[in-house]
């Protein structure tokens, strides 16, 4: 199965390689649902497993993303061309008065990877923003995130505007500070410690 060699160039996170490998697959005629499939998406699922695990770190997971995503830029005009099945639409930013990024990108990278449309509003996002971008994109999810204790009240105001405004999405938060209970406590459809738990839920909440 050439594909193998994708999945492997992205463990490798040898982006140079997957793009060579992801070309070298379309121009001998590989479909290019299996690229993703069974090159990038499984290649970042084996890479999360490893992260759970203990055995990679978030350095290697980005690098990995990265990795993938250049294997993704090669692909994305044809998956748009043949109307691949997205697996739905995640809106994803960091709350407002928060400027962190390495977690919200690594879990926008992967989300990706995993198959599903990514608007990534970057950091310091108010709650009208996610409101505006959750009903313009009609969003399946929308992902929160927050490392500091002081800007996680800015998730309860997100959720609470999202209802006020009538908009039906799903909610995850996540974040060096958050918990399962802060989760509970302000009404967020889920919670996880880190991307690959994000990616897992998101799947979980569209099935």
């Amino acid at each position: 199965m050439a594909t193998q060699d994708i999945f492997n160039a992205v463990v490798a996170f040898d982006e140079a390689g997957v793009k060579e490998k992801t070309q070298a697959e379309l121009d001998a005629g590989t479909d290019v649902e299996s690229i993703l499939n069974d090159g990038l998406i499984s290649a970042m699922d084996h890479v999360g497993e490893k992260f759970s695990s203990g055995e990679l770190f978030v350095p290697e997971m980005l690098m990995a993303a990265q990795a993938m995503k250049g294997g993704l830029e090669i692909l994305k005009p044809l998956l748009a061309s043949s109307q691949s099945s997205s697996k739905g639409t995640v809106v994803i930013g960091t709350v407002k008065g928060d400027l962190h990024d390495i977690g919200k990108n690594l879990v926008a990278m992967m989300m990706e990877g995993a198959g599903f449309d990514v608007v990534d509003l970057g950091v310091d996002v108010d709650s009208e923003a996610f409101v505006k971008a959750a009903s313009d994109n009609n969003a399946n999810v929308l992902a929160l995130s927050a490392l500091l204790t002081t800007t996680m009240p800015a998730m309860e105001t997100t959720i609470k505007a999202l209802r006020d405004a009538g908009v039906s999405i799903k909610t995850i938060i996540g974040g060096a500070p958050v918990t399962q209970a802060f989760a509970d406590q302000i009404g967020a459809d889920g919670y996880s410690a880190d991307a690959p738990g994000a990616v897992k839920l998101v799947k979980q909440l569209v099935a």
